[in-house]
């Protein structure tokens, strides 16, 4: 019996003494000494790989259970060539279905033979001879990283995986600043309460908190950066009859502190948005064009990758992120949800609340397009997208207003047919008659 066994340095072909591989606990036995192992396996053919990308070709076949040119062109000039009759023993059914397709060796592959592939890898450094193991975990190595390379098809301006993160941490942040904003109005709320009405925004609040400190400093400080003058001259005509509490020197500086964090939360998050713009405009422009890089994002986000998104209907697309809704209404038999994320989409949020699922339907067929365009194609010009959107708008403009487009069905301006009543409703017609 020959074994077929493809190493990081090339392909190894090894003739084995079958009637001392009986047994699987026999090979276990044999493969455990170094010297039983040599004298079962020997190495009849070795073809050496001539660099890490022919290496790289042969572990991605290997994966893919498919047969190689490189691996072909070996069986057949060690095995066809010299009409050996031997049966081959592989790692995979599904490469011994190759082989014998193409080349018609008769292969072998059970758990003896898995057995047999697992004393050879521990043994390979003597079973080959001329390699070193720490040749051999180089040689590992190196392919290990071009395998990894191209299982990812690392492209910097195409990994939606940051994009699942940029819009992961974007909604953290916004909790979390909210939570911060809210802890620092309540806080300073008890010395300045009439400044919470007043200063509705609360990254401008948190600047005016850490500019005045004291609210006795309000009257001496210029806000000129941070407020209009309306809402500044009615700061400080409200500090003068504040009905706040008076706090000590300690208590400022800890709410001063926590009036940094929000101002560096609120700045960091700008930044993140612009980044996840311009991610989003390389990796979907279709899609961007379409719902924008929030909605386009959280739908990435939400089917795990680009490319599974495209994989998904039009009718999946429409309701992505309302699955408890759907699920509720299917249990309680009640009408099921017409939009979920894809809601927050601006096109959505222009027509009437009458139209929206409609429109959300309508939406959803052109962006599962314009997915797949994006997941399929390169290029960064969004052609489809700007298409797709002006499509949308024509419908959104048809139903507000009330004009109906045949788009099925009889020509435009043509006579609708009759009914066909039947000669049986002609002659009872006659009768009644």
């Amino acid at each position: 019996m020959l074994v077929l066994y493809e190493t990081p340095a090339g392909y190894a072909l090894f003739k084995c003494d079958e009637n001392k591989l009986t047994d699987v606990d026999d090979i276990a036995e044999i493969f455990a000494d170094a010297d039983k192992a040599s004298k079962t396996m020997k190495l009849t053919a070795f073809s050496k790989f001539e660099d890490t990308s022919e290496a790289m070709v042969a572990a991605t076949a290997m994966l893919e259970s498919s047969l190689s040119k490189p691996l072909k062109k070996f069986l057949k000039k060690n095995i066809v060539d010299k009409d050996i009759k031997d049966t081959l023993a592989v790692y995979e059914t599904g490469l011994g279905k190759a082989i014998k397709t193409a080349l018609e060796i008769p292969c072998v592959y059970n758990d003896k033979i898995l057995e047999i592939m697992r004393g050879v890898r521990g043994n390979l450094e003597t079973l080959l001879g001329g390699t070193t193991d720490s040749d051999l975990k180089v040689m590992q190595l190196g392919l290990a990283h071009s395998l990894g390379r191209h299982k990812l098809k690392f492209s910097p301006d195409k990994v939606d995986t940051m994009v699942v993160q940029a819009i992961g941490l974007l909604d953290e942040l916004d909790k979390e600043l909210n939570t911060y904003a809210m802890r620092v109005r309540e806080w300073y709320g008890w010395h300045f309460p009439e400044m919470g009405k007043i200063v509705t925004d609360n990254v401008q609040y948190a600047k005016s908190v850490k500019l005045m400190g004291m609210r006795t400093n309000c009257v001496k400080c210029d806000f000129g950066s941070i407020l209009d003058e309306e809402t500044e001259q009615e700061l400080k005509e409200a500090v003068q009859i504040s009905m706040g509490t008076e706090i000590s020197d300690d208590d400022i500086s800890n709410i001063r502190s926590l009036s940094d964090q929000v101002i560096a939360l609120s700045e960091y998050r700008v930044q993140l948005y612009e980044y996840l713009q311009n991610r989003m405009r390389a990796i979907a422009p279709n899609l961007t064009t379409m719902v924008g890089e929030l909605v386009g994002a959280r739908l990435i986000s939400h089917a795990g990758s680009l490319m599974s998104l495209a994989k998904h209907p039009a009718s999946t697309i429409q309701i992505l992120g309302a699955e408890k809704a759907l699920f509720r209404a299917l249990k309680s038999k009640h009408d099921t949800p017409k939009y979920g994320l894809i809601y927050h989409a601006s096109l959505i949020g222009q027509a009437a609340p009458k139209h929206k699922g409609k429109i959300s339907r309508v939406l959803a067929a052109k962006c599962a397009l314009s997915i797949r365009v994006d997941a399929l194609t390169q290029g960064d010009v969004p052609e489809v997208g700007m298409e797709h959107r002006l499509a949308v708008e024509n419908r959104l403009r048809q139903l507000e207003g009330g004009t109906a487009v045949a788009l099925s069905g009889t020509a435009k301006g043509g006579k609708t047919p009759k009914k066909y009543e039947g000669a049986g409703a002609k002659s009872g017609t006659e009768k009644g008659a």
